[in-house]
């Protein structure tokens, strides 16, 4: 892994004062942070969000996902407990760039789900990688988690490289009329977990 530390500095935000560290891949070029609140020297379980960026629900609140409101809801959770990190993964539409992304939800309009958006691009279901979270979560020292996630691949990622996730917490939020398909298709071909009245 090609990951290298470089930077940290306070990040206060609406919901209190955070930490935020830069990391960066010189294999793909890629910059990735984590954002923490509390001290992490015990081998006490942290609350942790692995979230890959989606600048379209992040940023521009995009009722097309759940993404943005997952993460305003993970910062929330951190700040009430005073202890947590947020890995912020730089893959963007489940690894396929931004541009792509733009192409898949073109393919939606007309019809598509998002796995099939995606494989119609020629792009798998899901092309994240987990593996770049190990250094990040080293360099914090971190060695047991209590995961927020909806996604079963992200325990079965993070236990592959190591890590005891202790817990699995899930991130029911974000709910409404434009993503209600997106949700169903994340449950039905993702094997992500929901709810039944969610």
């Amino acid at each position: 892994m090609t990951l290298r530390f470089v930077e940290k500095s306070r990040l206060p935000t609406s919901w209190g004062e955070f930490d935020i560290y830069g990391f960066e891949d010189r294999e793909t070029d890629k910059e990735h942070i984590a954002i923490t609140m509390g001290e992490f020297g015990s081998d006490e379980p942290v609350l942790l969000r692995v979230h890959s960026e989606c600048l379209t629900g992040d940023a521009l609140f995009s009722l097309r996902c759940d993404c943005g409101s997952q993460l305003q809801e993970a910062m929330k959770k951190i700040a009430g407990q005073g202890r947590g990190i947020i890995l912020y993964l730089r893959q963007e539409g489940r690894g396929i760039g931004l541009l792509n992304k733009i192409k898949a939800y073109r393919l939606q309009d007309e019809g598509a789900d998002t796995v099939e958006a995606n494989e119609q691009l020629g792009f798998g279901a899901d092309e994240r990688d987990y593996s770049i979270c190990l250094p990040m979560l080293k360099h914090l020292n971190i060695h047991n988690v209590r995961l927020m996630t909806n996604n079963p691949r992200k325990v079965t990622a993070l236990e592959a490289l190591g890590f005891t996730v202790v817990e699995s917490i899930r991130l029911h939020t974000g709910r409404n009329p434009h993503n209600a398909s997106y949700l169903a298709t994340k449950a039905g071909k993702l094997g992500h977990l929901f709810d039944s009245e969610n």
